[in-house]
């Protein structure tokens, strides 16, 4: 059974649709343009988070998670990049943690990985990685509603459709 890494798996990948749910409402502009609160753009965030799973899942059973290539302070600078270049990035990033959820298996899960010299149990760091990405996802979305205002369509329930969405939750269901 791989319940617990197929939940997980299932979490990440709905907080990757909702990224590029975000990326498919955005102009090239409006994906570079800086928040005056945060610094972050939304292409800031989605280079930070794909840096963030290349280093934590490359190896990820046999070797820190922080790993010396990684140029964690560049992920944060502004960037002018576009849409394809912003969709490679983040597919690098996905590509690299799937391919490590894919290849764990139950017995794993106990196992000690390492982060930045802390020692973590697979499902205590799996636990920690998806939070971190539904909480850049969740500024992703914060940014990009913003800029786009009374024209964004809305990645979960619309404001006054909670109860026609409550008689038929298809978005909550997982697939069949």
């Amino acid at each position: 059974m791989r319940k617990t890494i197929e939940s997980l798996t299932r979490e990440y990948e709905r907080c990757q649709k909702i990224a590029e749910s975000c990326f498919d409402q955005l102009s090239e502009e409006e994906l570079c343009q800086d928040s005056g609160e945060t610094g972050n753009s939304v292409a800031t965030l989605a280079w930070h988070l794909s840096g963030n799973l290349q280093s934590r899942f490359t190896d990820f059973l046999t070797a820190d998670g922080e790993k010396e290539w990684r140029q964690r302070e560049e992920e944060f600078q502004s960037r002018a990049v576009t849409k394809e270049e912003l969709r490679a990035k983040w597919r690098r990033g996905w590509e690299v943690l799937l391919e490590a959820l894919e290849g764990l298996k139950d017995e794993d899960l106990s196992r000690t990985v390492t982060i930045r010299g802390q020692g973590l149990t697979v499902i205590e760091a799996l636990h920690r990685s998806v939070a971190h990405c539904a909480y850049h996802v969740g500024q992703m979305v914060f940014l990009a509603k913003g800029m786009r205002g009374a024209e964004w369509s809305y990645l979960s329930i619309a404001p006054g459709e909670s109860e026609a969405y409550n008689r038929s939750p298809t978005r909550e269901r997982p697939p069949e």
